[in-house]
């Protein structure tokens, strides 16, 4: 009878460490993946404000090398370029603060689809305001939804794909505005979401 007690609490100590080591990857995996996500958004605004410049390093710690972007300003396809893309739209700002919340993460085993809500505010630069005959300081502001996918690579978790979706704006956008941009604030002045 002892023999028999010991297998079953054996068993089932076998069974309860092996859900609660499943219940801790979940939970490491989400903190990753908000951790990812945060660390994005975090350096869409600390990179040019000191100084820095997007690089290719900077694309490798966020993306897979075949990710796909949506944005409302283009789209780009693959890491080559990135950089460079990102560093291009982000130069038409003064400084921009980028800030996520509400964060969804389905995960599926090494894939993860994920989504969350964002505010985004992006300070134009002075000879932009002096060319529109205003106040120092203006800002545009986009409210918006990220969705896409996170997928698990050798050096952790990385965005494979990103839709990022206007719902609001505030403000008047850059001086130049790329043919998408411009049809997406057309879309949300018309009461599009």
């Amino acid at each position: 009878m002892t023999t028999t007690t010991t297998t079953t609490v054996a068993t089932v100590t076998d069974e309860a460490f092996a859900a609660l080591a499943q219940r801790v990857r979940v939970l490491t995996d989400r903190a990753d993946i908000t951790g990812l996500i945060d660390g994005y958004l975090l350096s869409l605004d600390t990179v040019p404000h000191t100084g820095g410049r997007f690089d290719e390093a900077w694309a490798r710690r966020h993306f897979t090398p075949d990710v796909r972007i949506t944005t409302p300003v283009g789209e780009h396809q693959g890491i080559d370029g990135l950089a460079e893309s990102e560093q291009a739209t982000l130069a038409k700002f003064e400084r921009t603060q980028h800030v996520g919340a509400n964060y969804m993460i389905d995960l599926d085993g090494d894939r993860a689809a994920v989504r969350w809500n964002a505010v985004m505010a992006h300070v134009h630069p002075a000879a932009t305001q002096r060319a529109r005959n205003e106040e120092p300081g203006g800002h545009f502001d986009v409210g918006g939804t990220f969705t896409g996918e996170a997928v698990r690579t050798p050096g952790g978790w990385r965005l494979r794909s990103l839709e990022v979706r206007a719902v609001w704006t505030s403000g008047t956008g850059p001086l130049v505005l790329t043919p998408r941009a411009e049809e997406t604030l057309r879309g949300l002045a018309g009461g599009a979401c």
